[in-house]
């Protein structure tokens, strides 16, 4: 699902190989700018633009035209590079709009090389300005975003690069016009999306090819709401997006088939085994026979350097296994059914067959053929279920607690971790067709979205007449994922905090309040709310220009290195006008510098805001009490059910587990 960006607003970037097409209603010049860490180009051949189309890693359109496509290729970029603008300018030539007021406002779309839509904006608020900054793609620890700018310049293109701090910067831009030719007509073609080789050296050639394939990583997932848009999930190109939120950067998977892959032998059976589980090097098992007995399937047999990377790898390859084998199921199915009405079709073409034993015996070898056809789908479905089932049996027991349910007895032994750990479960996946096989939904961490814990009523909440009875529970789920990440974390790295505008949660934040786990007592009324939210919003601020101005060390003594969690209960109870702004900025920007969301809020309260908390909602991750199949897969087109990774009911797991973390935070300080 496209994620449609406002001004200010970034965006985790799932690919590395960028297509970033604009429209606009008159021509316009394109071109992008490669500046340092510190926003710094330098000089001129920094500058892609008509004059000089192609950098390494980026290739812009050679003429002006309402329709422009750039490629851009963030592993080729120089390693200096940190930031890569792209700009629109108006020609200069007789005839050309004087101003993009006078216009309508272009669109701009960051698409994969396939052409599936990562992110949109619309440029929208310009009056006098011949030029403007339309995208802002930036790395940041590690991982690339895009980010929404549109800053535009009256005095057109000269200042736009004079804003850069470029030098003779009338002379690139008269270049770049001239270069542009106002008076062509058309689209430009569509540049390749691979920038031209360069000569490079064996160590920049060793660096780069690090930074390209990194350890897959599920996104940020970036989601899976569909019928609404995890942010985080299995690995990239198939991790299950919410459709109004989009996904986390993560790198290519190195276990996705090559695209040039051999076709497959339709009598041949498919081999679901995940690639990744295979020796390195060792070629594809032959086709089992008939009775054969598969492998017995044993934990942590994926690739890693840790047991912890190789179990998280396995589970994700457990996704994509079943997502592969319920495709085909339902694939297998369409096709019976698809034969089904072609052949009736066929045999009762002639008004004389539709009637008589002749008819009936056509419409029963038609409906047989088809049966046999669905029963043979169902049986490869459910050996390949039962495979699954076997190594989740295996895999399960052995999983760290970052990775655990709460009911396994890996929590009985829990003692603080020295180091975090590289994801946490929010909870379980599974399809209609996978009975009680479920999948861990995995997010990386540090988490780089927030998290939206849904108190509102659904088609699942039939058995909740009571509002409050699901508010509670949703309160409930909340809590338990508060504990897991306290529990994850070395003592003294993550800290929680918590907004009860009502004081309705006193109950469910019992198991915080009582281990003494919380740094603060949870904060209740509009002066609480507003205290709380000043107080993180200053720890953002302050951490972001620490971090620019290349002194972490130099926070003020009152702004802890930990990372904090704000658990906001009841929103907008209690929220004004400046609260909402407050929450929608920590929701933007905190995640980069440790500061993460979680809200348990209904989004029917929120209605008397419009569309104003619009981009909130598509930036969190949105999780459910119940069961709900709101994660959507846009590989395979699945609607997976997410199911909550709640306590069982009666268990003292958490206050123990908060118990021990309170012990050591204790001994921290």
């Amino acid at each position: 699902m496209t994620a449609e960006l406002v001004r200010g607003q970034n965006h985790p970037l799932s690919q590395g190989r960028l297509t970033i097409r604009i429209s606009a209603a008159t021509p316009v010049l394109a071109g992008a700018t490669l500046s340092d860490e510190n926003g710094t180009v330098h000089g001129p051949p920094w500058v892609a633009h008509p004059g000089a189309p192609a950098l390494p890693g980026v290739e812009t359109p050679r003429h002006a035209a309402g329709e422009h496509r750039l490629a851009v290729d963030l592993g080729a970029l120089p390693e200096a590079v940190h930031r890569v603008h792209v700009f629109l300018a108006l020609p200069t030539g007789a005839g050309a709009p004087l101003r993009f007021g006078a216009v309508a406002a272009p669109h701009t779309t960051v698409e994969t090389p396939d052409g599936a839509e990562l992110a949109c904006y619309t440029l929208t608020g310009l009056d006098s300005e011949t030029a403007v900054f339309a995208l802002e793609l930036y790395r940041r620890q590690g991982a690339w975003k895009v980010r929404a700018v549109g800053q535009g310049y009256a005095a057109g293109l000269t200042a736009l690069l004079a804003d850069q701090g470029l030098y003779g910067a009338a002379d690139l831009a008269a270049a770049a016009h001239e270069a542009a030719d106002p008076g062509g007509s058309g689209a430009s073609p569509a540049p390749s999306a691979v920038p031209p080789p360069r000569e490079t050296s064996p160590h920049e050639t060793a660096a780069r090819t690090a930074r390209v394939t990194p350890a897959p990583r599920p996104d940020d997932t970036r989601a899976p709401r569909p019928q609404e848009t995890p942010a985080a999930g299995p690995p990239p190109s198939h991790t299950p997006q919410q459709p109004d939120s989009a996904p986390s950067h993560e790198a290519r998977n190195p276990y996705d088939a090559p695209a040039s892959a051999a076709p497959r032998d339709p009598g041949a059976r498919v081999d679901y085994t995940h690639p990744g589980r295979r020796p390195h090097g060792a070629p594809p098992a032959e086709p089992q026979a008939a009775g054969d007995t598969p492998a017995q399937p044993v934990a942590g047999d994926a690739v890693g350097w840790s047991m912890e990377e190789r179990l998280y790898n396995q589970v994700w390859g457990m996704f994509e296994d079943l997502a592969r084998t319920t495709a085909a199921y339902r694939s297998a199915v369409d096709f019976a059914d698809s034969r089904l009405e072609k052949e009736l079709d066929q045999a009762l073409t002639d008004p004389r067959d539709r009637l008589g034993a002749a008819g009936d015996a056509a419409r029963e070898a038609a409906h047989a053929r088809r049966t046999e056809l669905v029963d043979q789908a169902r049986a490869v479905l459910d050996r390949d279920l039962a495979q699954l089932t076997a190594e989740s049996e295996v895999v399960e027991p052995a999983l760290p607690p970052a990775y655990a349910r709460w009911d396994n007895p890996v929590w009985h032994g829990y003692r603080v971790p020295a180091e975090p750990p590289m994801a946490l479960r929010l909870g379980d996946l599974r399809l209609p067709e996978s009975g009680q096989l479920s999948i861990p939904l995995l997010v990386r961490l540090p988490l780089e979205r927030g998290l939206w814990v849904d108190s509102g009523r659904t088609a699942e909440c039939d058995g909740f007449p009571d509002s409050a009875q699901l508010r509670h529970l949703a309160l409930e789920a909340a809590v338990a994922l508060a504990a897991r990440l306290l529990a994850v974390h070395p003592a003294g790295d993550f800290a929680v905090q918590v907004i009860d505008p009502a004081g309705s949660g006193a109950a469910a934040f019992a198991p915080l309040t009582r281990t003494g786990v919380l740094t603060a007592p949870p904060a209740s009324g509009a002066s609480g709310v507003t205290r709380t939210l000043e107080r993180l919003t200053r720890r953002v601020d302050l951490v972001q220009m620490a971090v620019r101005g290349g002194a972490p060390e130099s926070l003020p003594a009152d702004v802890g290195t930990a990372r904090q969690l704000l658990i906001v209960n009841d929103f907008p109870h209690a929220f004004d006008d400046r609260a909402v702004t407050r929450l929608r900025y920590l929701a933007d920007e905190g995640p980069d510098v440790g500061v993460h969301l979680l809200l348990v809020a209904d989004r029917e309260d929120a209605a008397g805001y419009g569309p104003l908390l619009d981009p909130l909602w598509r930036s969190l991750m949105r999780l459910t009490p119940l069961p709900d199949d709101h994660f959507a897969d846009p590989w395979v087109g699945h609607a997976w059910t997410y199911e909550p990774a709640l306590v069982p009911p009666g268990s003292q797991v958490v206050d123990r587990v908060l118990t021990e973390v309170a012990r050591a935070m204790t001994k921290h300080r």
